[in-house]
């Protein structure tokens, strides 16, 4: 690995490390701001689906921390135990964020289906993409083509971490209008609510950076090599 490589990925590290800790620190601020209507985050996440006339979606409790997603094959709003059963802003933002999944789910949200259909493929992909490009690299003068398949491989994940931008995006506005037109927040907690889901959308977008970053590293070495 060059230099180059090197300081790109200590930058990213070092802003995902950043933006977590932030996101953390921002959950256990919201977190200990209770909601006035003494409502939990499953029964928020229940009330959401069931104004949005999603019937067919079940609510379930899962082991964990920040283990909160929605299974669009099962059709399951999975909270993590704080979210399910705790009755503050933080559980409300992420409970109806995850309920945001099940109405894009609904309504055919195009990116959410785009997605979903390179999970397949990225999750192949993810299991053996590091090696070929590894095994690239070292046989880049003797078979360069093993190289361009693990940047092929590896544009698919990362193709996959910008479709989830929109996706993640459009579940938070979906949530935040809905718990503001329903007025299920105070104005203290609807600002809570807004202000964990900025940072918690955030990750999604370090995690796009750092995967574009990447990929042009590789295609530079492959370009490299053929000018060679």
């Amino acid at each position: 690995m060059g230099s180059g490589y090197l300081i790109i990925a200590g930058a990213i590290m070092l802003f995902s490390w950043l933006v977590s800790s932030k996101l953390k620190s921002k959950f256990e601020l919201y977190s200990k701001l209770q909601l006035r209507n003494g409502m939990s985050g499953a029964e928020i996440a229940e009330k959401m689906l069931a104004d949005n006339g999603i019937r067919d979606v079940r609510v379930i409790s899962t082991p964990g921390q920040l283990t909160d997603h929605y299974n669009p094959s099962d059709k399951t709003v999975n909270l993590s135990e704080a979210v399910y059963n705790h009755r503050n802003a933080a559980a409300a933002a992420v409970a109806a964020h995850e309920c945001g999944h099940a109405v894009q789910h609904s309504i055919g949200y195009e990116w959410l289906t785009m997605r979903s259909k390179l999970v397949p493929i990225v999750s192949v992909a993810s299991n053996y993409v590091q090696w070929i490009l590894i095994a690239g690299i070292l046989m880049i003068r003797t078979f360069p083509q093993l190289l361009l398949i693990g940047i092929i491989i590896f544009a698919a994940t990362t193709l996959f971490s910008i479709i989830t931008l929109p996706v993640e995006y459009d579940a938070s506005n979906r949530a935040l209008a809905w718990l503001e037109n329903k007025h299920m927040l105070t104005q203290e907690e609807q600002a809570g609510a807004k202000d964990a889901l900025k940072w918690a959308a955030r990750t999604y977008v370090v995690a796009a950076i750092g995967s574009i970053a990447t990929l042009l590293y590789y295609i530079s070495i492959y370009s490299g090599s053929r000018r060679n």
